[in-house]
C-alpha cells in the first residue's frame, strides 16, 4: 500500500483541494495531517478569535472526512519535525501541501523540502489554492510584481482559472496513526462574544445564502455601513475553508454588477498575496516609504488607547472599533476610516494599528492586513498616498441616519439620524449626560500635523 501525506495549513476544506486529490491519485492511503505549532504561539499570532475560529474548521474539517471514512490527524510540535516524524510512521512517499507567500510560508517549504529528502520523500507544493490566480503567474513587464492594482485586475481577469475540484467521496486513512484531540473552541479564552462559526459547512452555507439574497445587491450596497449588506466571508478564505477559485467560478457564473464587484474584491487579496510573495519584507517595513517620523508611541499613548478602545470622541469610528471587539470582525469601508484617523488624523504608525487588528481579527492575516494598513497609511501600493478620509465626511456617506454608530454606540441611541455624528453639537446639557467623550484631536489640527510631516503643508 503507498501512502502520501497532505499537509493543510491555510486550505482546511475538502472541495476544490488540489493537494489532496492529488494525493488520492498518487496513493492508496491518504494522511490528512495539521500541525498545531508552537511557532505560532510564540509569534503572537494565534489570538483567541483566530484560535476559536481555527477550533471549529479543524472539527469540521475531521467530521467531513470521517464521513468519507477518513479522519484528521492533530500533531503538535513544530512542524517540520512532526511532518517528518509523520511520514517516517506511515511510510509515505509523497508530502502535498498549498504554496504560501510569507517568509514563514517560504522557509517552511524549503525545510520541509530537506528534512522530507533525507528520509526519501519528495515534497508537492500545489499552487493557486490559497489564491485564485498564483502569485506571480501574471507579471508586467520589466518587474517580478504589480504595483498598482487596476492594471494587476485587467491581466488577473484575463487569466484562465481550473476548474473547481470536486470533494473526494472517499479518504482511505492508514491505521494506528497517533494523534493529538482536536482543539475545542471553548477553550479559547477571550475569544470575542459574536465571534461566528467556523468550518467549511458554515462557510458555504454562508454563501449560498448569501448569493441567494445579497449577491445581486452587492455592488450597491457593499460600503453600506449599517446594511451589513457584504459577504462576510473573509474569515472562511484567511482558513481556507472557502477556495476562492470556486467563489470566482460561482459568482462569475451567476453575472451581474455585483458578481463582478465580487469578484474584484477577490483579486484584491490576490494582489496583496502577489505583492508580498515578491516583496516578503513588507510585512514589517514600509512598502514605498514616506520617511515618516511617527509619532512617538509613549507622547501618543492616550490617542492610541482611546483608538482601541471605541473612545475617540467621533462616533463612526468608535462604532467600527467596538465592533470588532464584540465581533472579531470590521466591516471594509469601516476599516479604511479607522486606519486613515490612526495613521494620518493621529498620525501613529501604522504597525501599531496592524497588531492591534491581527491581536482581534479572525480574519486576520500577514497579508491582508499588513498591506491594507500600508495602503491606508500610504506607503503602500495606493497610488493616492497623501489621500486623508475625513470620518465626518465618510459617516455621513456611508451611514447616513446613524443607524451604525447607534448599534455600536448605545451612549448616543437616543441621539436622533444624522445628529449623532456630531455630538459636540448638542446643547449643552444634553451633551453633558451622554457620558461620551470629546473628540481627542480637531479634525483640522490633525490635517494640518499630517501634512506638515509629509512636507505637504
Amino acid at each position: 500500500m503507498t501512502v502520501a501525506v497532505v499537509l493543510f495549513t491555510a486550505d482546511l476544506r475538502l472541495h476544490d483541494h488540489p493537494p489532496l486529490r492529488a494525493a488520492l491519485k498518487a496513493a492508496d492511503e491518504v494522511v490528512p495531517l495539521f500541525v498545531l505549532d508552537p511557532g505560532i504561539h510564540a509569534a503572537g499570532f494565534d489570538s483567541p478569535n483566530r484560535s476559536a475560529f481555527l477550533a471549529d474548521c479543524l472539527n469540521d474539517l475531521d467530521a467531513s472526512l470521517r464521513r468519507r471514512g477518513g479522519r484528521l490527524l492533530i500533531r503538535n510540535g513544530p512542524v517540520v519535525r512532526e511532518v517528518r516524524e509523520v511520514a517516517a510512521e506511515c511510510g509515505a512517499t509523497e508530502v502535498h501541501m498549498a504554496a504560501g507567500v510569507t517568509g514563514y510560508a517560504h522557509r517552511r517549504e524549503e525545510r520541509l523540502r530537506e528534512e522530507l529528502r533525507g528520509g526519501g520523500a519528495v515534497l508537492r507544493v500545489h499552487e493557486a489554492v490559497i489564491t485564485a490566480v498564483a502569485p506571480g503567474a501574471v507579471t508586467p513587464s520589466g518587474s517580478d510584481h504589480f504595483a498598482v492594482f487596476t492594471p494587476y485586475f485587467r491581466r488577473w481577469s484575463q487569466e484562465p482559472l481550473r476548474e473547481p475540484l470536486s470533494a473526494p467521496r472517499t479518504v482511505r486513512v492508514p491505521d494506528g496513526m497517533r494523534g493529538e484531540p482536536l482543539p475545542d473552541r471553548a477553550k479559547a479564552a477571550g475569544a470575542s462574544p459574536g465571534l461566528p462559526t467556523g468550518g467549511e459547512s458554515a462557510g458555504r452555507d454562508r454563501f449560498s445564502r448569501w448569493t441567494r439574497s445579497g449577491l445581486s445587491s452587492y455592488e450597491d450596497r457593499h460600503d453600506d455601513l449599517a446594511g451589513d449588506a457584504t459577504s462576510r466571508l473573509s474569515p472562511y478564505l484567511h482558513f481556507g475553508a472557502l477556495s476562492p477559485v470556486e467563489l470566482v467560478h460561482r459568482a462569475r457564473k451567476h453575472g451581474g454588477p455585483g458578481a463582478e464587484a465580487f469578484v474584484r474584491q477577490l483579486c484584491w487579496r490576490d494582489f496583496h498575496h502577489q505583492v508580498l510573495a515578491a516583496r516578503p519584507g513588507a510585512s514589517a517595513e514600509d512598502y514605498r516609504t514616506r520617511h515618516d517620523r511617527w509619532r512617538d508611541e509613549e507622547d501618543a499613548a492616550e490617542d492610541i488607547a482611546a483608538w482601541r478602545d471605541g473612545r475617540t470622541g467621533y462616533p463612526v469610528v468608535d462604532a467600527a472599533m467596538r465592533q470588532l471587539r464584540h465581533e472579531g470582525w470590521m466591516h471594509n469601508r469601516a476599516r479604511l476610516l479607522v486606519a486613515s484617523f490612526l495613521t494620518k488624523t493621529l498620525y501613529v504608525d501604522w504597525r501599531i494599528g496592524a497588531r492591534h487588528f491581527l491581536d482581534l481579527l479572525v480574519d486576520g492575516d500577514i497579508v491582508n492586513n499588513q498591506l491594507n494598513w500600508q495602503w491606508v497609511a500610504g506607503t503602500g501600493t495606493d497610488t493616492r498616498p497623501h489621500r486623508v478620509l475625513n470620518p465626518l465626511v465618510q459617516a455621513r456617506r456611508f451611514d447616513p441616519d446613524g443607524s451604525y454608530v447607534r448599534r455600536w454606540v448605545p451612549e448616543l441611541a437616543g441621539v436622533e439620524g444624522r445628529k449623532v455624528h456630531e455630538p459636540w453639537r448638542l446643547p449643552a446639557d444634553r451633551r453633558d449626560a451622554l457620558d461620551y467623550p470629546e473628540p481627542v484631536v480637531d479634525l483640522a489640527d490633525g490635517l494640518a500635523r499630517f501634512k506638515h510631516a509629509r512636507g505637504r503643508d
